[in-house]
């Protein structure tokens, strides 16, 4: 059973640089086909897809944080990071990292086969 955890501070001043850290177990991130995805929720609304590493190490990001936003991964030590740039309060969420074959289930949310607990991080002004 793959197991995600996430890791990381759970406050960022405004303007700084959020970083987070799934570590997977149970599975490898190389896994054909497999997508490895960070998604958060900010209080009170819904689900925001912001990007995802492939099993090959491609990358894509949500049209509307590209310019902010990184995903990377170490393959020996099985983790994929995010690093989310100059934010402010409205960045403040929970942020989870997901993981299926079905990139539609990430990119909206729904159906995703494997969830981490989710970190929340909140951003001060």
């Amino acid at each position: 059973q793959v197991q995600l955890q996430e890791s990381g501070p759970g406050l960022v001043k405004s303007s700084q640089t959020l970083s987070l850290t799934c570590t997977v177990s149970g599975g490898s991130i190389t896994t054909h086909y497999y997508a490895w995805s960070w998604i958060r929720q900010p209080p009170g609304k819904g689900l925001e897809w912001m990007g995802v590493i492939a099993y090959d190490g491609s990358t894509y990001y949500s049209p509307s944080l590209k310019s902010r936003t990184s995903i990377s991964r170490n393959t020996h030590n099985n983790q994929f990071s995010l690093q989310l740039r100059s934010v402010v309060p409205e960045d403040t969420a929970v942020y989870y990292c997901a993981a299926d074959q079905n990139w539609y289930a990430l990119v909206s949310g729904t159906g995703v086969t494997y969830w981490g607990k989710g970190a929340l991080v909140t951003v001060s002004s």
